[in-house]
C-alpha cells in the first residue's frame, strides 16, 4: 500500500473527529453567525502567518538523505508567501482593523498548535511538518469551498470577504496531490511514523481551535 494511503487510514478517526466538530457541522448547514467567521479568520491569520517560517525551519533541518524534498519545499514557500495578507484583506472587508488583529495575537489553542509545529520540527523529525500540511490542506479541500458558499449565503457577505477560503479550497486540491507524491517517496519507517503521529496531533490541535470559536447567539455570540 502506498504510504499516503496508509497515512489516510491511520488518521481517519481523528479526521472524522475534526469534521464532526459542532461548529463545522453547523457551518455546513448554514447555521453561523458573523463573529464565528471573523474569529475563524483571526485564528487563521495567526497560524497561516507561520506557514512560510515553518517551511524554512523544516527545509533547514531536512537530512541529506531527503535532499530531494528541498525543491518541493521551495515551491511550497513560493506559493504560500503572502497568503496571510489574503486573510487580512478578508477581515478588512468585514470591517475589521488589520493592525488590531496583528496586535491581538492568537488564541491559546492556535498558539499551542503553532508552538507544537515549531517544536516537532526542531526537536523531533522535520518531516513531521508534512503532518500539518496533510491536516490543514486536506481539511481545506474537504470543506473550504462548500463552507465559503454556505457562510456567504447565510450572512449575506461580499465576495471580497472570501479570498482566503475560496483560493485555498482550489489551490489545496493541487497541493494534496503533490503531497501524496512526496509522501509516497518516503521509504523509512521512522519517517512514516513521524508523519502519522504529527497528523493525528494536528487533527486534535486544529479541532481545538474550531471548538473554541463562538458558535451562535445562544453561546454568547451575536451577529
Amino acid at each position: 500500500m502506498p504510504f499516503f494511503e496508509t497515512l489516510v487510514k491511520h488518521t481517519h478517526a481523528n479526521r472524522n473527529s475534526l469534521v464532526q466538530t459542532p461548529i463545522i457541522q453547523e457551518c455546513l448547514r448554514g447555521d453561523i453567525v458573523l463573529p464565528s467567521y471573523v474569529s475563524f479568520l483571526h485564528e487563521a491569520y495567526h497560524h497561516v502567518s507561520h506557514t512560510v517560517p515553518l517551511m524554512h525551519a523544516c527545509r533547514a533541518r531536512i537530512p541529506a538523505r531527503l535532499g530531494w524534498m528541498i525543491d518541493a519545499l521551495d515551491e511550497y514557500i513560493e506559493e504560500e508567501t503572502g497568503h496571510d495578507k489574503w486573510i487580512l484583506n478578508d477581515l478588512q472587508a468585514l470591517g475589521q482593523d488589520a493592525k488590531a488583529v496583528k496586535r491581538a495575537g492568537p488564541g491559546p489553542d492556535t498558539e499551542v498548535m503553532v508552538a507544537y509545529a515549531y517544536d516537532t520540527i526542531a526537536r523531533k523529525n522535520p518531516v513531521s511538518f508534512f503532518g500539518m500540511v496533510h491536516v490543514l490542506e486536506g481539511t481545506s479541500v474537504a470543506l473550504a469551498l462548500n463552507a465559503a458558499d454556505r457562510i456567504q449565503r447565510a450572512l449575506e457577505l461580499p465576495d471580497n470577504a472570501f479570498s482566503y477560503l475560496r483560493s485555498h479550497g482550489t489551490l489545496d486540491q493541487e497541493h494534496i496531490a503533490h503531497l501524496a507524491q512526496l509522501m509516497n517517496r518516503l521509504d523509512d519507517d521512522d519517517d512514516h511514523a513521524a508523519v502519522i503521529h504529527a497528523s493525528n496531533m494536528f487533527y486534535r490541535l486544529y479541532g481545538a481551535i474550531f471548538s473554541a470559536l463562538p458558535r451562535s447567539s445562544a453561546d454568547g455570540a451575536s451577529a
